[in-house]
Protein backbone atom coordinates (compact mmCIF):
# COMPACT_ATOMS: atom_id res chain seq x y z
CA UNK A 1 0.00 0.00 0.00
CA UNK A 2 1.46 3.03 -1.11
CA UNK A 3 0.60 5.97 1.42
CA UNK A 4 2.02 9.06 -0.32
CA UNK A 5 0.68 11.70 -2.75
CA UNK A 6 1.41 13.77 -5.86
CA UNK A 7 2.10 17.16 -4.39
CA UNK A 8 2.79 20.42 -5.87
CA UNK A 9 5.07 23.06 -4.63
CA UNK A 10 5.97 26.72 -5.80
CA UNK A 11 8.64 28.67 -4.47
CA UNK A 12 7.68 32.56 -3.35
CA UNK A 13 10.11 35.18 -4.48
CA UNK A 14 10.37 38.37 -3.69
CA UNK A 15 11.61 40.52 -6.13
CA UNK A 16 12.14 44.24 -4.60
CA UNK A 17 12.78 46.66 -7.58
CA UNK A 18 10.92 44.16 -10.72
CA UNK A 19 12.69 46.09 -13.49
CA UNK A 20 15.49 45.16 -12.70
CA UNK A 21 14.29 40.88 -12.25
CA UNK A 22 16.73 39.83 -9.45
CA UNK A 23 15.17 37.88 -6.46
CA UNK A 24 15.50 35.69 -4.06
CA UNK A 25 13.38 33.28 -2.59
CA UNK A 26 10.51 34.15 0.72
CA UNK A 27 8.66 31.38 0.81
CA UNK A 28 7.07 27.68 -0.76
CA UNK A 29 3.56 27.08 -1.62
CA UNK A 30 2.34 23.20 -1.37
CA UNK A 31 -0.75 21.73 -2.27
CA UNK A 32 -1.37 18.18 -2.21
CA UNK A 33 -4.56 17.52 -4.20
CA UNK A 34 -5.31 13.86 -2.61
CA UNK A 35 -5.28 15.53 1.18
CA UNK A 36 -6.88 19.13 0.12
CA UNK A 37 -4.11 21.01 1.61
CA UNK A 38 -3.02 24.05 0.87
CA UNK A 39 -0.22 25.92 2.83
CA UNK A 40 2.55 28.45 2.36
CA UNK A 41 5.16 28.64 4.53
CA UNK A 42 7.96 31.92 4.76
CA UNK A 43 10.80 33.34 6.03
CA UNK A 44 12.02 36.76 5.06
CA UNK A 45 15.66 37.58 5.42
CA UNK A 46 15.64 41.36 5.57
CA UNK A 47 19.25 41.40 4.71
CA UNK A 48 18.76 40.07 1.56
CA UNK A 49 15.76 42.35 0.95
CA UNK A 50 18.18 45.88 1.87
CA UNK A 51 20.80 44.69 -0.10
CA UNK A 52 18.70 44.17 -3.53
CA UNK A 53 17.10 46.96 -2.66
CA UNK A 54 18.05 49.84 0.41
CA UNK A 55 14.58 51.52 0.02
CA UNK A 56 12.58 48.67 -0.06
CA UNK A 57 9.14 48.17 1.62
CA UNK A 58 10.00 45.76 4.27
CA UNK A 59 6.53 46.06 6.17
CA UNK A 60 5.04 45.88 2.71
CA UNK A 61 6.63 42.55 1.59
CA UNK A 62 5.99 40.62 4.96
CA UNK A 63 2.41 41.76 4.32
CA UNK A 64 2.56 40.14 0.90
CA UNK A 65 3.76 36.98 2.43
CA UNK A 66 1.43 36.65 5.14
CA UNK A 67 -1.43 37.36 2.69
CA UNK A 68 -0.21 34.34 0.80
CA UNK A 69 -0.56 32.38 4.15
CA UNK A 70 -3.71 33.88 4.64
CA UNK A 71 -5.33 33.12 1.54
CA UNK A 72 -3.54 29.45 2.04
CA UNK A 73 -5.63 28.99 5.46
CA UNK A 74 -9.07 30.04 4.54
CA UNK A 75 -11.13 31.58 6.11
CA UNK A 76 -11.91 35.43 6.77
CA UNK A 77 -7.90 35.80 6.05
CA UNK A 78 -8.47 34.39 2.38
CA UNK A 79 -10.66 36.98 1.44
CA UNK A 80 -12.70 36.69 -1.17
CA UNK A 81 -11.13 33.10 -2.10
CA UNK A 82 -12.59 31.99 1.33
CA UNK A 83 -14.82 29.84 -0.46
CA UNK A 84 -12.36 28.26 -2.82
CA UNK A 85 -11.43 24.63 -2.55
CA UNK A 86 -7.84 24.20 -1.63
CA UNK A 87 -7.03 23.43 -5.57
CA UNK A 88 -8.58 26.93 -6.69
CA UNK A 89 -6.60 28.72 -4.33
CA UNK A 90 -3.37 27.01 -5.49
CA UNK A 91 -3.85 28.04 -8.66
CA UNK A 92 -4.65 31.83 -7.89
CA UNK A 93 -1.49 32.11 -5.86
CA UNK A 94 0.94 30.85 -8.85
CA UNK A 95 -0.70 32.63 -11.71
CA UNK A 96 2.25 35.09 -13.03
CA UNK A 97 2.25 38.25 -11.63
CA UNK A 98 4.20 41.25 -11.72
CA UNK A 99 4.82 42.39 -7.92
CA UNK A 100 7.23 42.27 -5.26
CA UNK A 101 6.02 38.99 -4.18
CA UNK A 102 5.57 36.14 -7.19
CA UNK A 103 5.47 33.05 -7.48
CA UNK A 104 8.65 30.77 -8.96
CA UNK A 105 7.44 27.44 -11.55
CA UNK A 106 5.18 24.21 -10.54
CA UNK A 107 7.24 21.16 -9.46
CA UNK A 108 6.33 18.11 -8.27
CA UNK A 109 6.45 15.15 -5.91
CA UNK A 110 5.39 12.51 -3.72
CA UNK A 111 4.88 12.76 0.02
CA UNK A 112 2.95 11.31 2.93
CA UNK A 113 2.68 14.32 4.86
CA UNK A 114 2.69 17.49 3.15
CA UNK A 115 2.71 19.67 6.03
CA UNK A 116 5.88 18.17 6.83
CA UNK A 117 6.74 18.63 2.80
CA UNK A 118 5.77 22.29 3.44
CA UNK A 119 8.18 22.30 6.34
CA UNK A 120 11.28 20.55 4.47
CA UNK A 121 11.04 22.41 1.66
CA UNK A 122 11.05 25.91 3.17
CA UNK A 123 14.24 24.96 5.15
CA UNK A 124 15.66 23.16 2.41
CA UNK A 125 15.08 26.23 -0.39
CA UNK A 126 14.44 29.20 1.58
CA UNK A 127 16.22 29.47 4.95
Amino acid sequence: MNDRHVFEYALLRVVPRVERGECFNAGVLVYCRAQSFVAARTHLDEAKLRALDPNADVVGVRAALKAVEGVCHGGEAAGQAARDDAGRRFRWLIAPRSTVVQPGPVHTGLTADPAAETDRLLDLLVR
